[in-house]
Formats: structure tokens, C-alpha cells, sequence
């Protein structure tokens, strides 16, 4: 874009710090501020970027950038970043499947993100979905605004039942091994999860759960950890999707797979769009009414595959996962001291999944770059942890 409008915060800081966006909140501004930044916030109504917009905000001297992960950070921005004097970047996001981390290593341009501050927000949103598309509470809610709703009737809107019933996890990370604990507790669910790595954390939630229940009189609830994805396909009433997405998870979920599900089975998916190959979702739902889905992301994103708007017996939102308050103005604010920290020379934090110290208005943060992915390779230094007395 050949011009921009900007907001600027303390025009006469030492470091000139851009934000791609405006972003929640204002602990960020004041972290960057406190830390001798000039802060320019671009305040342009396009909802992304290009990379041409980004080089003219960059301009010819620029210290750090906060980006966001619908904007394509490779070798020429990366290269331009560089030329303007800047050695900091960070995603206001966990993931940077839009960063070419290896373009940032190249150019010595330390990459921030930031976890620790999305895992309940997330695993809350794909529970709202799993609700919604079990309950056919979206169906529901058009039904009634269109005036249609004459009478209580035996089969009006008949969904599943989630007691007693179990629900698959792929990707017993944080926020699947989260989101399960919800469904145990909230639902009394059985669980079956598939993961390269074990997860004792939601094992031994589970089970404690379970001899809780058995000790008040109840029905246990149980785990069982798979040996494949397919295993949880198969015996799952319910499936969330939480991997990571590289080439072994893309469309994990296809058609041969979806043929493997329950016909009333609920998939859910609020981890990365490409999971999910969304023609054949879209085929599926069609030949199988009962069959129901709840999505946050989309292989395509921000756009659907053609039909998936008009099917029923799918709830779709805009990327909200991470759309709480909290958790949005958490994200800014460790962005912010990612590139903050960065300039002043500060180290790595050694927990980038304890992020509390950071967020709290009322103490001063930790010296320390929340998260750097790239702080080995750069031969960043890693702060020690703090001792507890």
C-alpha cells in the first residue's frame, strides 16, 4: 500500500517497534513504551496484509515487528526487516506456521510467540462447539428467529447425548489433555486419546476422577490411550482435533477416515484448518445428516469450501478460539515483551508455559523474552529459573 495510516505512542522512543495491528488492551503499548519504544500501530481497515503493505510499514529503519499469523513472514520480509535494522519479531499467536523460521535464522531475527496464555481459552471454545453441534443449538436458534417454532414436538431438534459416552482426543497436548478434562468433569465422558507421547498428567486425571465418582456411588469414568488416530475414530462419540500440523497431520482427517467414524458421531476441530480435508467433510456431512461438526479454522482460511456454509449439521465460527479478553490481551502483551525484551538484550525465559509473571499488571515483568522458537539456533541465552523459597 503506498500509504498507511499509523498510531503512534511516544514518538521519541530509542527503538522503532511496528504493529501490524491494533491488538487488545494496553499493557502491551505500555511494555513497549517502558522499554524506550516508538511504537506505531497500523490502523489500515484491510483485514490482512500483503507482504508489499508490510515493507512500506517496515520502511527503511525499524527495530522489531509484531505480526499476525494471517501474514506471510519469509526471506522478504525477513530480508527487509534486516536491511532496516531490526533483529526482533514476534506472531501475536502460538502457532507460526506463517513464519519461515529458517529465513529468520538467516538474517538473525530472533521469532516470538506466545504460548502459555491459550489453553483454557481454547479448549473452553472447542467445548462450546462440541455442545452446540451435539445439541444442534445453532439449527435451533435459526429455527426460532425465522419464526418457524409453533409448538413443542417429540422430534424437534433431537441431538446427542453427551453423558456417559466417550470422547476421542488426537493431540493429548495442553489443550486437548484441557479440553478432555472438561468433558470428564462437565459430562462424566469416557475418554480415548491417540498421542506419539503418553500423557500421564490426563491419565492420572482421569483415573482420580473415576475412584471419585465409584466413591459417591456412580458409574467411574475411564481412559484408554490408542495405538492409532483411526482407533479413536472408530470407538469415539465425539472427536476433538488438537495435533500440531506438519506433513503427517495434513488432512488427517479424510475421507477414508471419515468413513471410519460413528454415523452420528461429532468432530470438532479448533487447532489448524488443513487438518481436515474439507471437501471431503463437506461430502460427508452431506450423505450423513446426523453426522455433525464444529470448526474454528479452515483448510483455506478465511474462506470455506464451497457448501460447508449451507450444511446444517455444521456450526462454523471465525478463528475465536483464543478470543477471550483475557487470553487476547495476554497474547498482545507477550508479543510485546518478546520484541521488547529482544532489544534491551534480555534472555530466553526458561518456562515459555509460565507466562503469569508477565501478565500481571500490579508487579514489573520478568527480564526475559517470554518465548524466542528460534533461541537455540541464534545462541540466544536462557534465563535461569527463578528459585523458590
Amino acid at each position: 500500500m503506498a500509504a498507511y495510516s499509523v498510531q503512534v505512542f511516544n514518538a521519541g522512543g530509542k527503538f522503532r517497534v511496528v504493529s501490524t495491528k491494533p491488538m487488545p488492551g494496553n499493557q502491551w503499548i505500555q511494555a513497549l513504551v517502558n522499554a524506550g519504544c516508538r511504537v506505531e500501530v497500523c490502523t489500515s481497515q484491510k483485514t490482512i496484509l500483503s507482504v508489499e503493505d508490510i515493507l512500506s510499514l517496515i520502511g527503511s529503519r525499524c527495530d522489531g515487528v509484531i505480526g499476525q499469523l494471517t501474514e506471510e513472514w519469509g526471506e522478504t520480509l525477513f530480508s527487509a526487516l534486516k536491511k532496516a535494522g531490526g533483529h526482533a519479531f514476534s506472531n501475536m499467536a502460538v502457532g507460526y506456521n506463517n513464519v519461515d523460521v529458517e529465513a529468520a535464522n538467516k538474517h538473525g531475527i530472533a521469532v516470538g510467540n506466545t504460548p502459555g496464555v491459550l489453553t483454557e481459552t481454547t479448549a473452553e471454545l472447542a467445548a462450546a462447539l462440541t455442545l452446540s453441534a451435539a445439541r444442534r443449538v445453532v439449527e435451533a436458534d435459526d429455527f426460532m428467529r425465522a419464526g418457524k417454532y409453533d409448538g413443542w414436538l417429540p422430534n424437534l431438534f433431537v441431538g446427542n447425548l453427551l453423558k456417559g459416552q466417550t470422547v476421542g482426543i488426537i493431540g493429548a497436548g495442553r489443550i486437548g489433555s484441557a479440553y478432555a478434562r472438561m468433558m470428564v468433569e462437565g459430562f462424566k465422558m469416557n475418554v480415548i486419546y491417540y498421542d506419539l507421547y503418553q500423557s500421564k498428567f490426563l491419565e492420572n486425571f482421569v483415573t482420580a476422577y473415576g475412584n471419585f465418582l465409584k466413591s459417591q456411588g456412580e458409574t467411574p469414568v475411564t481412559w484408554k490411550r490408542a495405538s492409532s488416530a483411526e482407533e479413536v475414530l472408530r470407538e469415539a462419540d465425539v472427536v476433538s482435533l488438537h495435533p500440531v500440523l506438519d506433513k503427517t497431520t495434513y488432512h488427517l482427517i479424510n475421507k477414508e477416515r471419515l468413513s471410519m467414524m460413528k454415523k452420528e458421531a461429532v468432530l470438532v476441530n479448533a487447532s489448524r484448518g488443513p487438518v481436515i480435508d474439507e471437501v471431503a467433510l463437506v461430502e460427508h456431512l452431506k450423505v450423513n445428516p446426523m453426522f455433525r461438526v464444529g470448526l474454528d479454522v479452515f483448510e483455506d482460511e478465511p474462506y470455506m469450501k464451497p457448501g460447508l456454509g449451507e450444511l446444517p449439521n455444521a456450526v462454523v465460527v471465525p478463528h475465536i478460539a483464543s478470543a477471550s479478553k483475557w487470553t487476547r490481551e495476554g497474547m498482545a502483551t507477550l508479543a510485546a515483551l518478546n520484541v521488547a525484551g529482544k532489544l534491551q538484550g534480555f534472555p530466553v525465559w526458561h518456562n515459555s508455559n509460565m507466562v503469569l509473571p508477565f501478565l500481571d499488571e500490579n508487579s514489573p515483568a520478568p527480564k526475559a523474552c517470554p518465548s524466542i522458537v528460534n533461541a537455540k539456533v541464534l545462541g540466544l541465552q536462557v534465563a535461569a529459573p527463578v528459585s523458590k523459597m
